[in-house]
């Protein structure tokens, strides 16, 4: 008996020994509000503003410090020195400026000139000494006038504190004609103590409609209005669009002044102002805005030695959660995508979805920590698809931009409803997404034809072949899901159209132009074929497919190498300067989303420890405490997006996949707290500065021997631990360790290309043709003739047809034509001017070539000089009767594309000694025009015969003082197309 307790004694303490002590939940050291610094991003390209917002509120109530400019695209930058006014609509880290709505400018004299111009005006100096920036708080002291003002906001509302510095000369400058174009206003006193009105706008959103009411905790003493340069102190017609109003407060009291706005009705900003602020102090506001800042800032609690570590991180956190933005009124009304009044009680509507970039992580952070709201983004989409007739790209307040490309909607209600939230009509969801998918607009026509975007079809075709790709890959899931096998079938065959614009002898991903492949290349070039990148750029993107992908580049090892190339190329681009192309590690650019993924596609060849480098080397070095901390343009929470999740330890590579993949923590602990109440913890231990290796990972305990985890993971709540050390580990590097997404199923063939041949030649030109997949068989017919299978290369010698197409286990490629040009072998020409490579057009014939160009100018089709003339010289090979020479040129001013000033047509018989063929032709190039237009001129004279002709445009150099770029020095392009002699 003895023998036996001991036993069981013995047995008791070693499972007591083996027993892990439970992981704690991170604990937060004092109110995470006071980690955020929301003047990170103000600098530099991050286009973030540090004024007062609520979480996805429908009122950013920031200091506009700068009224144009890319820089100046949420109205506030660090660098500059005057304070223009305080306005109510700010949008955070985006490319194109808008917002700035109901300017408010406290002062102590009348002028209504904003003082941009240098002379005296109402802006006012300030420093950052004097200025303060909070969650739901903004103070700064106007140095011109000794004014202290501080901002505090609910969701539709706000609230303005002014400290004059006497009783004396106390006004306020209300303005409407700020920033953009104005449509429509309204300015209405409505009592002694309260103003209302309108203010309709274009801009980016271009019929911007946004009523206020603004109510001060003083008598109104009087208003002075500006009516078209006079002052006047009625405004019976209501045409003024700005007021000073000066008040009864001889103890010089503070003046608050509180604001409601609707994109409805003033009787919706009047009841938005009530039930939000009504008769609650400034400081109330103030506290419920932090309190609502800390409670959605609590949803991730991290633990590190490092401040500027956690700085980042809430001050991220806080940026994914700016915007959206509401754009409801309290009653449940808005204004729809028709501009109509819609109402609601079922979901909160919203606006400012920038889904190019946040589809990729800001959406997926949403469906861990979001996931009402979650709901409430979908029935929003769904919304915008019965007003607008298609759900949105890019929207803001009410209309759709046009901007960015791809039908991103699309992957963020898949990846939600994969993961489980569906509190929406999912069978309408499905119908939308198929609708944003088989439209016929920006490029989808050739792309459902033909299985890719052709260069000459459409612009920025690559991007929009391989972004289209993914999004079909995200509807054959959720179709998948549901049960539909059709469905599932045409958009599974649709995901792996990217293999028709990989190019096997680069090994990048290219632009098909008429069938042969975009030249000369240098993936390098920012040129038209990609967004806002080059090939190096895009040609990692194909999340839905990586398997499918390796297998075109040869292999793991292949990827490998293309990765390392990636990350060690000179950090340069040529071609277009393109702003947005920051953060650049090789030719990884962190700072636009292209590129967001790449690190963590190591894992997916079995070499994590190489994400684990790459990602520590971005969370540290691109991200930091200063206003120039973001990489590039914040861009509505994706920035931020990335950061949240890799400094935890892992990243959505392929939102509706349900995978995060493992990357490299940066933090000791991280605990989620999730809405169904569970948390998940992540423990980083012996994590140090150069202990930035994973040794072993567990989940929940149990050895974790792959580089990823699943959604559920997360959501059914536990912890993932992580053994840090100093060296690349083992660990996730055998096969079968590594992540995969692969297309199994409804395998498609590629499209044979053109990999020799002119398609505009002289005499004759040798075509070879090639497919991507090597064991695909190649056809083709010409003109009206039957298929050949092709073996070998041949000749055209004349005008012809070509169709071609491949086969491989009984499946066949889309059909696709080729039309060539035959070239008068007599005839060619000189060009005493260079082209821009990225806008060729073909090639040194391309203006002899008969191919003319359409009104787009980015289909590759004209060829483009760069603040230079063109002097183009043609040679006819013997001298022939000419009646009339025509030559054409492009003009799309807001691409800085200009018709020329002058053009001159000289002839020759000797090609030395040019006399006039015609009068020169004057045009006035510098009369703004909104238009895209060609212009053909026609140069005519009695029939004589010569040999050479010789067209001479003058470029208009340096942009019109009105044009956009003109404050950035902007030169002018000249484009220009078929030089055409009879």
């Amino acid at each position: 008996m003895k023998h036996l307790f001991f036993v069981v004694l013995l047995t008791f303490f070693l499972i007591s020994c083996e027993t892990k002590p439970q992981i704690e939940i991170a604990k937060k050291d004092k109110p995470l509000i006071e980690y955020v610094n929301p003047f990170i991003g103000t600098g530099g390209h991050g286009h973030t503003y540090p004024g007062a917002t609520m979480p996805f509120g429908m009122m950013q109530l920031s200091p506009d410090t700068r009224l144009d400019g890319w820089d100046g695209c949420s109205g506030y930058h660090y660098s500059d020195n005057y304070i223009y006014g305080f306005s109510h609509t700010h949008l955070s880290g985006t490319g194109v400026s808008d917002y700035g709505d109901i300017l408010l400018m406290p002062t102590t004299s009348i002028n209504f000139n904003n003082g941009s111009d240098g002379k005296p005006g109402y802006r006012a100096h300030f420093s950052h000494d004097n200025e303060i920036a909070q969650p739901g708080y903004y103070k700064v002291r106007l140095d011109s006038t000794n004014i202290d003002v501080e901002l505090t906001v609910a969701k539709r509302s706000g609230m303005h504190k002014y400290q004059f510095p006497s009783s004396e000369n106390q006004y306020v400058i209300l303005e409407l004609d700020h920033r953009d174009e104005l449509l429509d206003y309204k300015i209405q006193k409505i009592s002694d103590s309260t103003i209302s009105g309108f203010r309709h706008s274009k801009a980016w959103a271009t019929d911007q409609r946004l009523f206020y009411t603004i109510e001060f905790s003083k008598p109104i003493k009087n208003i002075t209005y500006q009516d078209q340069g006079a002052l006047v102190s009625k405004n019976y017609k209501y045409q003024s669009k700005q007021a000073a109003i000066t008040f009864n407060n001889p103890n010089n009291d503070p003046i608050y002044v509180k604001i409601g706005i609707s994109a409805v009705d003033n009787d919706g900003a009047v009841n938005n102002l009530k039930q939000e602020i009504g008769k609650k102090a400034f400081d109330h506001i103030k506290t419920d805005a932090q309190n609502a800042w800390e409670n959605q800032l609590d949803k991730i609690v991290v633990e590190s030695q490092n401040n500027d570590y956690k700085t980042n991180f809430y001050t991220s956190l806080y940026h994914t959660m700016i915007a959206p933005n509401l754009y409801q009124d309290v009653d449940g009304r808005y204004r729809g995508m028709d501009l109509e009044i819609h109402e609601t009680e079922d979901f909160e509507y919203y606006t400012v979805f920038s889904l190019w970039d946040t589809y990729r992580a800001a959406h997926p952070l949403y469906t861990i920590i979001e996931q009402e709201r979650t709901n409430d983004f979908i029935n929003t989409f769904l919304a915008k698809y019965d007003e607008g007739g298609i759900m949105p790209i890019w929207d803001l307040s009410a209309c759709y931009t046009g901007c960015m490309i791809g039908y991103h909607a699309v992957p963020v209600i898949s990846d939600a409803y994969l993961k489980g939230i569906t509190n929406y009509d999912t069978e309408k969801a499905l119908e939308a997404m198929k609708h944003s998918a088989t439209r016929d607009k920006l490029g989808l026509k050739s792309y459902k034809a033909l299985g890719f975007i052709p260069v000459e079809e459409e612009s920025e075709s690559v991007s929009k072949t391989l972004e289209y790709a993914y999004d079909d890959w995200t509807i054959a899931q959720m179709a998948k899901a549901m049960g539909k096998t059709d469905d599932y079938e045409l958009y599974s065959k649709r995901a792996q159209y990217y293999k028709n614009i990989y190019d096997p002898e680069s090994k990048f991903m290219r632009g098909r132009f008429r069938n042969t492949w975009f030249a000369p290349f240098d993936p390098y070039e920012v040129n038209f074929n990609y967004t806002e990148a080059n090939s190096w750029q895009y040609s990692f993107y194909v999340p839905q497919d990586i398997s499918g992908f390796m297998t075109l580049l040869g292999g793991k090892d292949k990827l490998e190498i293309q990765l390392d190339d990636l990350f060690t190329a000179k950090g340069e681009t040529s071609g277009r300067n393109q702003a947005d192309i920051t953060g650049l590690i090789g030719q990884y650019a962190h700072g636009n989303e292209p590129s967001h993924h790449m690190a963590y596609l190591y894992n997916f060849v079995n070499k994590p420890h190489k994400t684990q480098e790459k990602v520590h080397q971005i969370l540290t070095e691109l991200y930091t405490n200063e206003p120039d901390g973001i990489s590039g343009n914040e861009d509505c929470g994706q920035m931020s997006a990335w950061y949240v999740f890799s400094s935890m330890g892992f990243y959505p590579v392929t939102p509706s996949s349900n995978d995060y993949i493992i990357g490299t923590p940066l933090f000791d602990k991280a605990t989620i707290n999730l809405e169904n109440g569970k948390q998940f913890t992540i423990v980083a231990d012996n994590l140090s500065d150069r202990n930035i290796y994973i040794e072993y990972a567990y989940l929940n305990g149990k050895a974790l021997d792959k580089t990823f985890i699943s959604h559920n993971d997360i959501m059914d709540g536990g912890t993932l631990e992580f053994k840090m050390t100093d060296n690349p580990a083992v660990w996730g590097s055998r096969d079968g360790q590594e992540p995969k997404t692969q297309i199994k199923e409804h395998v498609i063939v590629p499209a044979p290309f053109i990999a020799k041949g002119d398609v505009a030649f002289k005499g004759d030109t040798e075509v070879v043709l090639q497919n991507a997949d090597s064991d695909a068989i190649i056809y083709y017919k010409l003109n009206e003739g039957d298929y050949i299978k092709y073996s070998d290369p041949f000749k055209i010698s004349d005008p012809t047809t070509m169709v071609v197409y491949s086969e491989k286990n009984n499946i066949k490629s889309a059909l696709i034509e080729t039309k060539f040009y035959k070239i008068d072998p007599n005839v060619s020409i000189h060009l005493g001017t260079t082209y821009a490579n990225q806008y060729n057009a073909g090639g040194n014939d391309a203006l002899i070539d008969g191919i003319r160009g359409t009104q787009d100018f980015r289909t590759g089709t004209w060829q483009g000089y760069f603040d230079e003339d063109l002097i183009a010289t043609v040679d006819l090979g013997s001298s022939r009767d000419i009646n009339t020479i025509s030559v054409d040129f492009l003009q799309d001013q807001r691409s800085w594309i200009f018709y020329p000033t002058e053009v001159r047509c000289l002839v020759s018989n000797d090609g030395k000694l040019f006399k006039p063929f015609a009068p020169k032709r004057v045009i006035d190039a510098a009369q703004p025009s909104e238009d895209v237009s060609i212009l053909q001129l026609d140069f005519s004279n009695t029939s004589k015969k010569y040999r050479y002709i010789r067209v001479i445009a003058k470029k208009l150099g340096e942009l019109p003082k009105w044009h956009l770029g003109y404050p950035h020095d902007g030169r002018s392009w000249l484009f220009v197309d078929e030089i055409s002699i009879k």
